[in-house]
């Protein structure tokens, strides 16, 4: 079943900031690899849920995510750090 993803310029402008597309949050988000992280709760108290996974470039990235009805909507993604691809490619 295919992943549907909640984008809008907000989004989409945020994890630009971070040298991050779309396509490679969705990426890693969808790599069968991927790790599941410690995540928080959002300001309003939306879950929020984490993974480090890899594009198919090959960066490893962490993406923070929530889940909205069915639609899958980044709130950040940045490029892993060091001990997190450490933790991706064990």
């Amino acid at each position: 079943m295919a992943v549907e993803f909640d984008w809008n310029q907000h989004n989409s402008d945020h994890i630009a900031r971070h040298c991050v597309s779309p396509q490679e949050a969705e990426d890693a988000l969808t790599d069968p690899d991927r790790l599941a992280v410690p995540a928080y709760k959002g300001s309003d108290g939306e879950p929020r849920w984490a993974v480090v996974g890899s594009t198919k470039t090959g960066r490893i990235l962490s993406v923070v995510f929530t889940l909205r009805g069915t639609k899958c909507r980044v709130v950040t993604a940045y490029e892993a750090p060091s001990k997190l691809k450490n933790r991706y490619w064990a």
